[in-house]
């Protein structure tokens, strides 16, 4: 179930410095040697206090060291679903929904009065419950009640299991946090002990590739949903309070690491500036990257976090990147400007320039319009190629192959899996992170079986996958002889 990642043939530099022998005269102009290993240029201007033509390389690279990717634990042929599900939501997870659940119960009833239609919830029952929610992403119906319906997304097998009433209760009083704790400040209080379980699980389960990608998961809507409803409709449920991104395996579409970053009102860390303001978006980066430093990982990131602010700070922690650049919507600071404007006459495709400060290369490639890269992830001087159906290929540099290649798969990932996000939306945003979590854990939780020897027993797609988990968990079918 483990092997060697596919992706580190491609990767030559990562922990070994990039060490280019810099030509000791270029353009007529001296070049002295600067802190880090830049080039001053006397003459130039200030750009040039840092920022240096690449030239040719100095000598072989040494090669990155091996990552072995894939599960952490062999599986047995005969797991089932739920097996791989509670790698992440183990049944101690969920008695403790259950003793959550029955806390909440009780203190509200002792607030605003005595529900004679409520009973203390099971640990079978929970299971259920989160059955019936996990088959809204199968179904994509806009309501789990649909269950009970008798119309298009009705299913009898499922309703025989709990009465419509049972479920709506158990909705009414579900909680994984009941109460508040007197240090607590954290909008996230009542699942962020859950989102930390979680984190443990993914952690424990999973060896990840070198090459990840920040980024935020694409989340579909019920189809539909969107088909009929009007725009107005359409606007106020796009209003989420709060902005979900992740750490991902970019060789597998295992999500490594959530982080959520909630609206807490106007305040300048709100939602509506972390849209705005790339500094935002490099706190970001920082939280989603603190479980990795000092493990060579390579991580692809996109304009809004691109920053060599950024990328320098995480060098520091042995952490390298790749990414894109926009003049508006990147934080442009420290670069030089002459690699950020366009030429009056556009060069040929596949041509590119190429500036470096240190380990760290500003790559400006043109292919039907400027693509501007900032790594210090891989050489300046390999070169790559793009392939394009029309066209064949297209040169490049190596980090611009990359850059591609692996957001292609990202790519790919997000349009298999994104369908499968749990629809239930509810009101309040603890509920709402909670479901998007499950729904993330149920996908990790596929991949996993996918890399497993029970995946050659029985040949799941994801869709069957996730009927087979609904199935167990609401006991109409054997999870495994472990169970």
């Amino acid at each position: 179930s483990s092997s060697v990642c596919p992706c580190v043939g491609l990767l030559p530099t990562a922990r070994v410095s990039l060490s280019l022998n810099l030509q000791d005269r270029r353009e007529g102009c001296t070049v002295e040697r600067g802190p880090a290993g830049a080039g001053r240029c006397p003459g130039k201007g200030t750009e040039a206090l840092w920022w240096e033509e690449a030239g040719a390389p100095g000598g072989a690279m040494n090669p990155p060291p091996a990552f072995v990717l894939g599960p952490t634990r062999k599986m047995p042929p005969s797991a089932s679903a739920m097996d791989f599900f509670q790698l992440f939501v183990p049944d101690n997870v969920l008695k403790n929904m259950v003793v959550q659940t029955n806390m909440y119960a009780k203190k509200f009833q002792e607030r605003f009065g005595s529900d004679g239609a409520w009973a203390d919830v099971t640990l079978a029952e929970m299971k259920a419950f989160l059955g019936y929610m996990i088959s809204t992403s199968i179904s994509h119906c806009e309501s789990v009640l649909s269950i009970w319906s008798g119309g298009f997304y009705s299913n009898r097998s499922l309703a025989l299991v709990m009465s419509q009433a049972r479920f709506e209760k158990i909705l009414k009083y579900f909680h994984v946090v009941a109460f508040r704790s007197s240090q607590t400040t954290h909008g996230l209080y009542k699942v962020q002990p859950f989102l930390d379980l979680l984190q443990n699980g993914f952690d424990s389960a999973f060896r990840p590739s070198q090459t990840q990608v920040l980024h935020e998961p694409l989340i579909d809507e019920d189809p539909v949903f969107i088909a009929t409803c009007t725009e107005r409709e359409l606007r106020k449920r796009k209003k989420r309070k709060f902005s979900l991104w992740v750490r991902q395996c970019s060789s597998t579409g295992f999500i490594i690491q959530i982080y959520v970053h909630l609206k807490e009102g106007g305040g300048p860390d709100g939602l509506d500036a972390l849209k705005n303001k790339p500094q935002l978006h490099s706190m970001v980066a920082r939280s989603l990257c603190r479980n990795a430093a000092g493990k060579n990982y390579i991580i692809f990131t996109g304009p809004s976090i691109t920053s060599l602010t950024l990328f320098e700070e995480l060098e520091k922690q042995e952490i390298y990147c790749c990414g894109l650049l926009s003049s508006r919507k990147s934080d442009c600071t420290g670069l030089p400007p002459s690699m950020l404007s366009n030429p009056a006459t556009p060069p040929t495709r596949g041509q590119h320039r190429i500036k470096m400060k240190g380990n760290m290369s500003l790559i400006c490639w043109y292919n039907k319009g400027y693509f501007r890269f900032l790594t210090n992830a891989y050489s300046p001087v390999q070169q790559g190629v793009i392939i394009k159906r029309k066209s064949g290929e297209i040169p490049c540099p190596l980090a611009v192959e990359a850059f591609a290649a692996h957001l292609s798969y990202i790519c790919r990932y997000d349009d298999k899996y994104s369908k499968y996000f749990i629809s239930h939306k509810p009101n309040k945003t603890w509920q709402q992170v909670f479901w998007f979590a499950i729904s993330i854990a149920i996908n990790n939780a596929y991949i996993l079986y996918k890399m497993s020897d029970a995946y050659h027993v029985k040949r799941y797609s994801r869709a069957q996958f996730g009927e087979r988990l609904v199935r167990e968990l609401l006991g109409l079918e054997e999870a495994s002889p472990a169970h």
